[in-house]
């Protein structure tokens, strides 16, 4: 679901971010850190098996794929799978890696449309997704509205809602990306994003700014979609956790730093 910018749409800019040649797991925490890779997984194979269970099967939507990191796992515990993804390169990926798959449908996005659909599904796979959506709430609102009885919606490593973090938690996050970033080689690019994102002045026409969309609207809320699907299911489950891109700094986060991050886990849609 694309916001109408004055320059490039998010789709161009998502583009841009992740274009040929694109390193998904080197600043993605969920896929670097084992901890919290563990975690998206095993809720990936429960929430199919609740769903296989309750339904007899699991038609799953995997919003945002990148390289199908956690396709593989969807397919293994039994769904079948359509993955979306915005970028033109990710998608030409996603349908090589999948090719022999029969279970695998790799749909190219450009402009977010495959979330207004409305076929029926079984579970809505979100996966560092929701933050680089404009309208967040009303994209879940509507893709919950496509969602079987019985069904289920997972959501995971999207940013709080910055509003309702304590100084400490930001300040640490922002220290730990620094570091992070000095390590990469180019702290003089992540000086300059964090000097626009603190002036809150953003450029609509650098991917840095606008791909990572939430830090446009200070977040994501995560009490907000809590209260969206409550009504609509009958269990959901909010989790925060620590999450950074620095392998040292996720270790120590883990047990000594605030929460920075959250998914959200609903199960049993309403009839």
């Amino acid at each position: 679901m694309t916001e109408i910018l004055s320059g490039p749409t998010i789709g161009e800019l998502q583009e841009r971010a992740h274009d040929e040649g694109h390193d998904y797991a080197k600043g993605s925490p969920h896929i670097r850190h084992h901890r919290i890779r563990e975690r998206v997984i095993s809720g990936l194979h429960a929430l199919v098996g609740e769903v296989t269970d309750r339904n007899g099967q699991c038609r799953v939507l995997e919003v945002g794929a990148g390289h199908g990191t956690f396709t593989d796992h969807l397919v293994a515990a039994g769904a079948r799978v359509e993955v979306t993804e915005m970028s033109a390169p990710s998608a030409a990926v996603l349908r090589h890696r999948f090719r022999n798959n029969p279970r695998v449908t790799v749909t190219h996005d450009p402009e977010g449309e495959a979330v207004l659909r409305a076929e029926p599904l079984d579970a809505v796979v979100c996966i560092s997704v929701l933050h680089h959506i404009p309208d967040y709430l009303g994209a879940v609102e509507h893709l919950v509205g496509r969602i079987a009885a019985g069904g289920a919606f997972f959501s995971v490593q999207d940013p709080l809602w910055y509003p309702r973090r304590s100084g400490v938690s930001m300040r640490l996050d922002r220290g730990a990306y620094l570091l992070w970033r000095l390590g990469q080689g180019n702290l003089r690019r992540g000086l300059a994003t964090q000097a626009r994102r603190l002036r809150g002045h953003y450029d609509e026409t650098n991917e840095a700014d606008m791909a990572e969309y939430h830090v446009v609207r200070q977040g994501v809320d995560e009490v907000a979609l809590q209260g969206l699907l409550r009504p609509a299911f009958h269990q959901v489950e909010l989790q925060r956790y620590w999450s950074t891109q620095s392998d040292v700094l996720q270790s120590l986060g883990d047990r000594f730093g605030p929460a920075t991050t959250f998914g959200l886990l609903a199960r049993n849609r309403r009839a």
